[in-house]
């Protein structure tokens, strides 16, 4: 063993023992690592930073962009609305919920996915008397499986594939990892489904860590165009009755009728105020094609609000300057309560002008059990009401810091677009498809795509970077030249013969089971794109020990890395459900060592099948 070998393997276990110790970042501990390779005369300076340049980093990078743009156009809100109808029983939901998380997942990052789903697994185990951990780990699971069947369904894939492409001169292709990745999710999924029910344990959420609202009242007006116009009031109710929403005002020509005939016809123009429970709202208003009042206020040119403020007193500087465009700052549904003394109490949203001087929407206003007769931008605001508030996040930050409003915990209030979820869908499906045909390498097809996507507004260019999780960026770009020592060294060739001699002994279908295993171990206890990017140097050795195609042992670490069910630090979806869920550390294993069992057992045969040795 030559000193350069020792040296990259000693920095690698003290990265590993960081890693699993847990008390520094991931992104901390790789950069560490790549620190002191460069120290140590294993990388050189000039190269340090190229792995921020790798296809494998731009593309995770714009993954995130891309599937951004999917939650907040709220397109993934209307597929969750087609596939899961109010009536739908326990146990059928439960299958149904973690079936979508798992689909959603192979396109989009799985992350988002669960956090998407979340708070209708929530829903659903409050609606139908589950424990939260039955309905939860069941999805987080599912979608950890979902995103091993794509290329972009999971980091793991694209730094296996960015490894191959090194080796080889190709990487995978978008539906390459599709064989083994779908054979796994589909028994998988079922097997969570079928055994939560007995290996979950019933755990009570843990803490009121959520607010509870009561039902919001907000106003919607019907646009050109739209399937309410025509309709009669209860045909409406009817319509609304599975959003768990319902109609008790209409205002026409500015006057508002609380108790409106339920056989009066809506027309164009027509302003129904609904109330509706807050997770409810985005359906409730899709389901017609009805369109926030105070949203649609915002972007017209000479509302009724502008009209009187341009009207009355003049408008100082600072205020002329806030007058910008809300939808033009890259916004955000947030809710804030009104705390007792707030500056807010005793006003109204014309009052304040939100829109002119803070650039904000009220959207809806929650009231302990009230119902106001006023106009929502008229409306007293008391001290207890929740408010749904539309603009930019350092606005609404600001405005609640100011006002004296204590935002709540934060969840998902997406208010459906119709052209939004049009150009999301539409710009993904193109980027997937330039992708997985080969006309322009994933990156290119990906980085084309968000540029896309800003162009059309479906993203604000302000909020492109938030999108991106930059720990994982950071971690990616820092790993990828260490993980390049180690093959330059030599060090990930000696321990894939050290493997291969003393436990192997020379069989490659041992060998291929024993990376798997040996991956799978990695990824309960660090970051799964670092096990990737550590274990598939080791991969390509042992495929060249044996003379052998590195297919195979690529795909094994692909698999391994993504399968985490052991613990709640192996991937941030377990992490995610362990408050919600009211979960312990100790609880994943009970299901997730019999799932990683029978990842094995169906993965070999089809990594055989589908990547002879």
């Amino acid at each position: 063993m030559t000193t350069p070998q020792i040296l990259v393997l000693a920095i690698l276990a003290c990265a590993v023992a960081l890693f699993v110790w847990g008390r520094w970042r991931h992104d901390m501990v790789a950069v560490a690592a790549l620190v002191a390779c460069v120290a140590a005369g294993l990388v050189s300076a000039d190269a340090a930073f190229a792995g921020f340049g790798h296809p494998a980093v731009v593309t995770v990078a714009c993954v995130l962009i891309l599937s951004r743009t999917l939650q907040t156009s709220g397109a993934v809100e209307l597929l969750t609305q087609r596939v899961l109808p109010a009536d739908m029983g326990a146990a059928r939901a439960v299958a149904t919920v973690t079936a979508l998380g798992a689909f959603l997942s192979a396109f989009m990052n799985n992350v988002g996915a669960l956090a998407l789903l979340m708070p209708l697994a929530l829903q659903i185990a409050g609606k139908r008397g589950l424990p939260p951990s039955r309905v939860l780990m069941p999805l987080s699971f599912g979608s950890i499986l979902g995103g091993m069947t794509t290329l972009i369904g999971t980091p793991p894939n694209l730094i296996v594939a960015g490894f191959r492409a090194q080796a080889t001169g190709s990487g995978f292709g978008m539906f390459d990892f599709t064989p083994v990745g779908l054979a796994v999710a589909l028994a998988g999924v079922v097997f969570v489904v079928l055994l939560a029910v007995r290996l979950v344990p019933d755990r009570k959420r843990a803490g009121a860590d959520s607010f509870e609202t009561e039902a919001y009242m907000t106003e919607a007006r019907i646009p050109e165009g739209a399937e309410a116009a025509g309709k009669t009031l209860r045909e409406i109710e009817a319509a609304l009755k599975e959003a768990d929403a319902q109609v008790v005002g209409l205002v026409r020509h500015e006057v508002r009728l609380a108790a409106p005939n339920p056989w009066r016809k809506v027309r164009e123009g027509d302003i129904l105020v609904i109330e509706a429970e807050p997770q409810a709202l985005a359906g409730a208003l899709s389901r017609l094609g009805l369109v926030l009042e105070e949203e649609m206020r915002g972007r017209e040119e000479g509302s009724e609000e502008s009209g009187e403020e341009a009207g009355g007193e003049t408008q100082d500087a600072d205020e002329a300057s806030a007058r910008q465009p809300v939808e033009d700052e890259g916004v955000t549904f947030a809710e804030l309560v009104v705390l007792p003394g707030s500056g807010l109490a005793g006003r109204s949203a014309r009052d304040l002008k939100l829109r002119t001087r803070h650039g904000l929407n009220l959207l809806a206003v929650s009231r302990q059990g009230e119902r106001s007769r006023a106009r929502l931008r008229t409306m007293m605001l008391r001290a207890g009401d929740v408010l749904l508030m539309q603009g930019a996040p350092e606005r609404v930050a600001e405005f609640a810091g100011a006002m004296g409003a204590a935002p709540l915990a934060e969840r998902p209030l997406t208010i459906p677009n119709r052209r939004d979820i049009a150009l999301s869908l539409t710009i993904f499906a193109a980027a997937i498809a330039a992708a997985a045909f080969g006309i322009v390498p994933a990156a290119i097809a990906f980085a084309a795509g968000v540029l896309a996507a800003m162009a059309t507004r479906v993203v604000a260019p302000r909020s492109v970077y938030n999108a991106v999780d930059w720990p994982v960026i950071v971690l990616l770009g820092a790993l990828i030249p260490v993980a390049g020592a180690m093959e330059t060294t030599g060090a990930a060739d000696l321990l894939a013969r050290g493997l291969l001699d003393v436990v192997a002994q020379g069989n490659g279908i041992v060998a291929l089971v024993l990376i798997l295993v040996v991956t799978m171990t990695l990824s309960d206890f660090m970051n799964n794109a670092a096990t990737a990017a550590v274990m598939a140097p080791v991969a390509i050795g042992a495929a060249h020990g044996l003379d052998a195609s590195p297919d195979p042992f690529l795909m094994a670490v692909a698999v391994g890395a993504s399968c985490a069910f052991l613990t709640p630090i192996g991937h941030q979806n377990n992490t995610l459900i362990l408050g919600p869920a009211g979960l312990k550390f100790g609880d994943y294993w009970k299901l997730g060592l019999p799932l990683e069992v029978l990842v094995v057992a169906v993965s070999v045969p089809m990594i055989l099948l589908v990547w002879p040795l």
